[in-house]
């Protein structure tokens, strides 16, 4: 299994619009992920409500994970994503 540990970029967090850009990004993903923070269940990372309940905040760190053939590659897109201000 592939992971990958990422800060939140975005000052807001991971409320509903960066959540929505990283939701929307990942269920484009051509496997399953998830993300967790720490101290909490790991949860869908296409599920808008599984990623709202995590409550990342700004400087957070989650962690990615997957598992197949592009693993490494879709988790490299979307820990980028994840690492930017994406409330703008």
């Amino acid at each position: 299994m592939a992971q990958r540990v990422v800060s939140i970029g975005s000052r807001s967090g991971l409320h509903a619009r960066p959540a929505a850009t990283f939701v929307q990004a990942a269920s484009q993903a051509p496997l399953p992920v998830t993300i967790a923070v720490e101290g909490k269940h790991p949860v869908a990372a296409d599920s808008m409500l599984g990623v709202l309940t995590l409550a990342a905040g700004y400087g957070d760190q989650v962690t990615l994970s997957a598992e197949g053939e592009e693993a490494e590659a879709v988790l490299g897109e979307l820990a980028d994503l994840l690492g930017k201000e994406l409330d703008a």
